[in-house]
């Protein structure tokens, strides 16, 4: 009975000491509310404002001698490069959400989520909207519901986050996390979680990381799995014309002439625009999962397939170099291995290809199954480049940096604008 007795109290004390460990059982976690605004409001502020630090920049676009250099998820920084050597960050554009861009005459058109917007940019340094178009590229889409209304006023917007630390007991942090799991903007751990006969008028010329892109009087866009197409023949007052569903995976877009080259996770397709309103599917090329940038001649297109990304994690890394003379059947011509590639250009025989870490590289194209390696700028993480007039503009990680190629077999840098961490 002595033995008995001795055990229920070894096990009441263990129960208390139980209870009192579940009642002291605390836990602080970092709590972001949202901050809102009114879309009307959201909208009121895109304009240009003074110049910011170029931080997570993006996609650029060149138009005569400004670049449009994107800052992914906040806006456009607008650089001067009326001389190359000294490039002036000399404005912002302010627009929330925006990955894309593309420059048509005096109107720059740059989505903000899943809505397009028009800028009239005669004034670089007084640049404002023109129009809106609502949720357009709708697998953007992050405020726009069935029961949402076209009234801007009564569409809020998350623009921000309070922050605060905060101590709850077990069972309510428990809660607040299922809470978060069932209404995201209620309350987040991670802001990272949230979620762009009169002389012909000049289009800008974009990356071939692109996803915007303007052929005479069209704009197309691609989505993640969707082709926009834009009548934009009154530059003011674009007008869709056609949605083409492809699929999942869409990343980029690249015209020539009268073709789409779109690289996706899972290939390459061509578009004839043969009717520039309603674009049709001409061909294709699969491949396994990659994230795929791709440019294109007369004969040839090439694209760049890298690993280490959300689509895809085999080790693979290389410049693919297809034959596109029958555009129904793409063929794989020659395989060229690289480390890391990102974007690429070509000017010419000339063939510039981002090789991330491993720098800029300069290709002798003028046999495309035999490229031959001229030039390689290390020390920078090339992401995309534009060639035009013995110019090679560079978006890389630590900067925006131009090169002189006029003498192919020695580039030399002209200038770097340092992008701050």
């Amino acid at each position: 009975m002595k033995k008995l007795s001795l055990l229920f109290a070894a096990a009441f004390v263990l129960l208390m000491q139980q209870s009192c460990m579940k009642d002291s059982c605390r836990r602080t976690y970092t709590l972001q509310t949202p901050i809102f605004k009114t879309l009307s409001q959201v909208r009121a502020e895109m304009h240009s404002t003074a110049p910011q630090p170029l931080k997570a920049t993006g996609k650029l676009n060149l138009f005569g001698n400004t670049i449009f250099l994107n800052e992914t998820g906040k806006g456009i920084h607008v650089i001067d490069n009326s001389n190359p050597a000294s490039p002036k960050n000399v404005g912002f554009i302010n627009i929330p959400g925006n990955v894309n861009l593309a420059v048509k005459g005096a109107h720059l058109y740059a989505d903000s989520y899943s809505d397009m917007v028009v800028f009239d940019i005669s004034n670089t340094a007084n640049v404002t909207p023109v129009k809106f178009l609502n949720n357009v590229m709708k697998e953007k889409n992050v405020y726009w519901n069935s029961t949402a209304s076209n009234n801007p006023d009564s569409i809020k917007v998350v623009v921000g986050y309070n922050t605060r630390d905060t101590t709850v007991d077990c069972q309510n942090y428990d809660m607040l996390v299922k809470t978060q799991v069932n209404c995201p903007s209620c309350a987040v751990a991670n802001p990272s979680l949230l979620y762009s006969a009169a002389a012909p008028v000049q289009t800008g010329v974009g990356g071939s990381m692109a996803s915007f892109t303007i052929i005479n009087n069209y704009l197309y866009a691609v989505g993640s799995s969707s082709l926009y197409c834009l009548d934009i023949s009154d530059p003011a007052n674009p007008l869709q014309t056609a949605v083409k569903n492809m699929g999942w995976g869409i990343e980029t877009i690249y015209p020539f002439q009268d073709k789409l080259f779109i690289g996706s996770r899972t290939g390459m397709f061509i578009y004839s625009l043969n009717d520039p309103a309603n674009p049709t599917a001409q061909g294709s090329f699969a491949h396994v999962t990659f994230c795929d940038p791709v440019i294109a001649d007369n004969q040839y297109a090439y694209v760049t397939l890298r690993s280490g990304t959300t689509c895809n994690g085999s080790s693979i890394n290389e410049l693919d170099v297809l034959d596109v003379s029958d555009l129904s059947r793409p063929a794989l011509k020659k395989t060229f291995a690289l480390s890391n590639p990102y974007g690429l250009a070509k000017d010419g025989s000339l063939l510039f290809v981002c090789d991330g870490t491993a720098g800029l590289k300069l290709y002798e194209a003028s046999s495309p199954e035999g490229l031959q390696l001229i030039q390689q700028k290390s020390g920078l993480e090339a992401y995309d480049v534009i060639a035009l007039n013995k110019i090679a503009i560079v978006v890389a990680k630590d900067g925006l940096y131009q090169f002189d190629y006029s003498n192919p077999a020695s580039i030399k840098q002209l200038s770097n604008l340092s992008i701050s961490k």
